[in-house]
């Protein structure tokens, strides 16, 4: 039989609430004290019952992160699992499970975070901004329960907490890095027109060509469901126009592996006659031939940034909001290493 608060207590020689207070990290105990029952916490192997603790202190020592799990993709990208690392490393250090759950609507019209935030099943919740529903984030701040989103949700209205990357930085600097290369026609393969990241990520690209005096050209900006095949497609639709694109900078990896195939069959060699980057730093891009450069993203330290300030406002309800921005920077490889002869002839 597992060992209980009273075995600890009794022990110890000391009260019951004096184990609770040490539990809870209560004031008003001395080190010698608190230390002693540590101790026998550990020899008698006792594990404090949460439920009762969250029945004493009113927190269930845990937050939830809402996916969509109808895109099955999302469990596999490199985006996600590195934000759910970050996300659980920062829970697991201050004490806190996390919670994964499905932002679908089920029958009666709720979702499963309804169900977790409305039945104070979590403490806190994070929301990625393709989730975000405007009457749940009426309700949530009616009550002033704790959330924060991942990416900008610029289409809410309310003051909000949220964490994003710099993606308008990401895209001129994917245009600076291949115009320094000696790239001059430079084409963006979207995996959306819908999706803040996108839309910001041409806007730095848009942006970059202007401020270089180059084109931007409508022809040349292709939005397209994210798959190796659509990449090949787009690129080689792109190569039969009278001025084709030299480059091309890319949403993901899917996207750029599809490019990459593309300026093979059109007999382009990679990086002479055509550059590639992709955002997604992922071991694919590494490990292609020629492996490619890629626009690098924090995705661990967006989830961990989330987390941090979620925690914060569970603890201090009467929290400003938090707005964070992650800077970007690029990883050069192969597939951009042009040869310097062939820039100085140009």
């Amino acid at each position: 039989m597992s060992a209980t608060i009273h075995d600890v207590a009794k022990a110890a020689g000391v009260s019951s609430s004096t184990v609770s207070r040490i539990i809870n990290n209560k004031g008003g105990i001395s080190a010698k004290t608190r230390d002693r029952v540590l101790e026998i916490m550990r020899k008698l192997d006792y594990v404090p019952n949460d439920t009762a603790r969250s029945f004493a202190n009113g927190s269930t020592s845990a937050i939830a992160l809402v996916i969509d799990v109808i895109e099955t993709r999302s469990f596999s990208n490199n985006f996600f699992n590195n934000s759910v690392f970050g996300i659980e490393t920062v829970a697991h250090e201050n004490g806190f499970n996390l919670i994964i759950t499905n932002g679908r609507m089920q029958k009666g019209n709720i979702t499963s975070a309804d169900k977790l935030v409305f039945g104070k099943k979590v403490d806190g919740i994070i929301l990625p901004n393709s989730l975000l529903d405007h009457a749940f984030i009426e309700k949530m701040n009616k009550i002033q329960f704790p959330y924060v989103v991942l990416g900008d949700p610029r289409t809410l209205d309310a003051d909000n907490s949220w964490v994003d990357i710099n993606n308008v930085q990401g895209g001129a600097l994917a245009v600076h890095h291949l115009v320094k290369k000696g790239y001059k026609n430079i084409a963006f393969l979207s995996s959306g027109s819908k999706e803040i990241f996108n839309q910001d990520r041409i806007t730095g690209y848009s942006r970059a060509l202007h401020e270089l005096g180059l084109p931007v050209l409508d022809e040349r900006i292709c939005h397209c469901n994210s798959t190796v095949e659509n990449g090949l497609n787009a690129m080689s639709q792109m190569f039969q126009a009278d001025t084709p694109p030299d480059a091309v900078i890319c949403s993901d990896f899917y996207l750029a592996v599809g490019a990459l195939r593309a300026a093979r069959q059109n007999g382009l060699p990679v990086p002479e006659a055509f550059g590639i980057i992709s955002f997604d730093n992922t071991p694919v891009t590494e490990l292609s031939e020629p492996a490619i450069t890629t626009v690098d993203i924090d995705t661990f330290g967006l989830g961990e940034q989330a987390a941090s300030i979620l925690i914060q406002k569970i603890e201090d309800k009467d929290m400003s909001s938090r707005q964070i921005l992650l800077s970007t920077k690029i990883v050069e490889r192969e597939s951009t290493k042009r040869n310097q002869r062939r820039q100085d002839g140009e």
